[in-house]
């Protein structure tokens, strides 16, 4: 689905953080990004979602060059990006409203879109129906992030990017919505790529982690997580061996 094909990357004025870096992502795998503060790994993801390009080098997915956003990509941000001033309902029917009004025109949505409403549903199945009518004001931190996730399924994407999504929830309302995150992709046969700090949580999300180096990375260190969203998976003998692994191999490059 997704092929990187020895890009380069720096911000302007900056040190390279890619350097002839490539990798592949298959259809409806789960990954995780890892690596230390300044590496890129939100740069990454930018890059995935078509906000930054490379320098040289180029990205494709399904077979087709990245030069712009793609309709069936989702993007969900660490600060949820809703709007304020809108109800719950509201913030999860806006792309939908954007979409008609830019209409199928394969930019800003697919060509073959056909309007539909689907709010309801999503509503029901992130179990935020109950709070359709508030604003992300009187919402808890669970519930606004539901309400991000709903906005972007909404529009029924094929790959479905987070930035750190569940970094400043409590324990509980974390394990419960990487649950649901790693649940949702199951059912709708998403690829996820989700950026996080936490060894754990990358262990838990990702069947394959990437573990990003010092700028500039140059080889993609992928660790094989099959069991990452099986029953007793978290807490057991292989979840603790790859998170001291993990650790081991970040204590490394600090060092």
């Amino acid at each position: 689905m997704i092929s990187i094909r020895s890009i380069d990357f720096a911000y302007s004025s900056l040190p390279l953080l890619f350097k002839e870096f490539s990798l592949e992502i298959s259809r409806g795998e789960t990954w995780a990004i890892l690596g230390p503060s300044g590496c890129g790994k939100t740069t990454l993801l930018y890059l995935l979602a078509g906000l930054r390009f490379p320098t040289a080098g180029g990205i494709e997915i399904d077979g087709q060059r990245l030069a712009r956003p793609r309709p069936h990509s989702g993007l969900i941000l660490q600060d949820y990006g809703l709007l304020p001033w809108s109800t719950v309902r509201e913030n999860v029917e806006l792309g939908l409203r954007l979409r008609k009004f830019y209409g199928a025109d394969g930019t800003h949505a697919p060509r073959n879109f056909q309007p539909k409403s689907n709010v309801d549903h999503w509503l029901e199945r992130l179990g935020i129906d109950m709070v359709a009518d508030k604003y992300p004001s009187q919402l808890s931190g669970g519930q606004r992030q539901r309400t991000a996730i709903a906005r972007t399924l909404a529009l029924e994407p094929d790959l479905l990017l987070m930035d750190e999504p569940f970094s400043s929830l409590d324990a509980v309302t974390r394990e419960g919505l990487q649950n649901l995150t790693l649940s949702l992709c199951a059912e709708n046969q998403l690829t996820l790529v989700v950026v996080t700090h936490a060894i754990e949580e990358a262990v838990i999300l990702g069947r394959k982690i990437l573990l990003l180096d010092e700028a500039p990375t140059r080889t993609a260190r992928v660790f094989e997580n099959p069991a990452a969203g099986t029953d007793g998976h978290a807490g057991g003998k292989r979840y603790q061996e790859l998170c001291n692994l993990l650790r081991r191999e970040m204590q490394h490059e600090a060092a």
